[in-house]
């Protein structure tokens, strides 16, 4: 499949003018005239400008913040980073989803990360489906103050895509993780059904309490879906939902370098910015850009740890006293974080994969104690 099929050039109001020699944009393949070449790729901007899935959002959203990306500085270590222009949207918003999957399906199969710029944050469907012919199940991290569980007649696309990408067909998903949730915003229900599933939610004063405990959580990650609307209103006037409370512009941008340096997550959407809601300054484009910075910066900062039978990794084995009567813990050399072994004592195939899980040191402690760590426990709980 032809990526220039998908894609239309940069126009001259998508970039800013006049830029120094150590701004960003001097160091990408920009689709100006024509579609830059794949080969050695690292990353690949993508910008969508389909707001149909949102009656509150406004086009032009990709642009703004483009113009404020490009304008940043370069960064430390170099990587390969190429912007390959305009999505060009479907005569309705299946069909949007649709192309954007089957340009992603071709970057992620190129080991290509994508980054989506733009459009609502049913966006994500199209991400999702990106990954239906990896064969593989994949886990989806999404940050948002609501949880868009909807699927009542009428309901905006924005407001239902967690509950499509649930029941989509041919179902891939393993894990599904939310960070930032605000619980006024939240209806308990909803928060029901993702225990029922054995997914998890993360409200946002436990963010807020230690962002350094849910960086397993982003670890885990194969796609990023960012609504921007989980940023405070001082920070992100321009989310399509903003309120004044939520994640701080720092702790946006901390989520946003943990997760560019999880070696495992292969995709990256930032939606839900609306351009007619920033303020003059657009303090909102400028704070999605440098969450987008910070991103890239943590890719930069990858270990690409080789496995774990390698001598990348420590193994610690704890002993246990009921079922399970071990469990096995592995300590990066490079990095050194942490992961626990999860036995599979069902499924196989697609389930293979998801043995080895992230953790953190207070769970290996509290194996030390005597104590199955509750990430163990849910783990265990969707493969059986």
């Amino acid at each position: 499949m032809d990526l220039k099929l998908y894609f239309d050039a940069l126009s001259e109001q998508d970039l800013p003018s006049d830029l120094p020699e150590d701004s960003l944009f001097k160091f990408i393949y920009a689709n100006e005239h024509e579609l830059p070449d794949t080969d050695g790729l690292d990353i690949a901007i993508i910008a969508v400008d389909d707001v149909r899935g949102n009656s509150l959002l406004k086009e032009g959203g990709a642009q703004q913040i483009r113009q404020k990306l490009y304008q940043l500085k370069k960064g430390n270590s170099a990587c390969n980073i190429a912007d390959l222009g305009n999505l060009r949207s479907g005569m309705n918003l299946e069909e949007t989803h649709k192309r954007l999957s089957v340009a992603l399906a071709i970057l992620i199969a190129e080991n290509i990360l994508p980054i989506i710029i733009g459009g609502g944050h049913d966006m994500d469907l199209g991400q999702y489906m990106a990954y239906e012919n990896e064969e593989k199940l994949i886990s989806i991290l999404n940050v948002d103050s609501r949880l868009d569980l909807g699927d009542s007649e009428g309901t905006e696309p924005t407001d239902s895509h967690i509950h499509k990408l649930f029941v989509h067909e041919p179902n891939y998903l393993f894990s599904y993780n939310q960070l930032a949730y605000q619980s006024y915003l939240v209806n308990p229900n909803a928060l029901k059904v993702l225990e029922q599933l054995n997914f998890q939610a993360i409200r946002l004063g436990e963010v807020r309490d230690s962002i350094q405990k849910v960086e397993p959580i982003i670890r885990e990650a194969d796609m990023l879906t960012f609504d921007v609307s989980a940023i405070q209103s001082q920070y992100c006037p321009g989310g399509s939902k903003s309120e004044v409370f939520g994640l701080t512009g720092e702790e946006a941008c901390q989520i946003s370098w943990y997760a560019g340096m999880n070696d495992k997550l292969s995709s990256a959407g930032f939606y839900e910015y609306n351009p007619e809601k920033d303020d003059a300054n657009k303090s909102s484009a400028m704070t999605i850009a440098v969450m987008i910075w910070y991103f890239i910066e943590g890719y930069k900062n990858r270990k690409n740890e080789k496995g774990f039978q390698t001598n990348d990794f420590l193994k610690y084995v704890v002993a246990l006293d009921a079922d399970p009567e071990k469990i096995s813990f592995y300590k990066s050399r490079l990095s050194e974080k942490w992961w626990m072994e999860v036995p599979n004592t069902a499924a196989k195939g697609l389930y293979d994969r998801n043995h080895i899980i992230p953790c953190d040191f207070a769970d290996y402690e509290l194996a030390a104690q005597g104590e199955i760590p509750e990430r163990w426990i849910t783990t265990f709980s969707k493969m059986t």
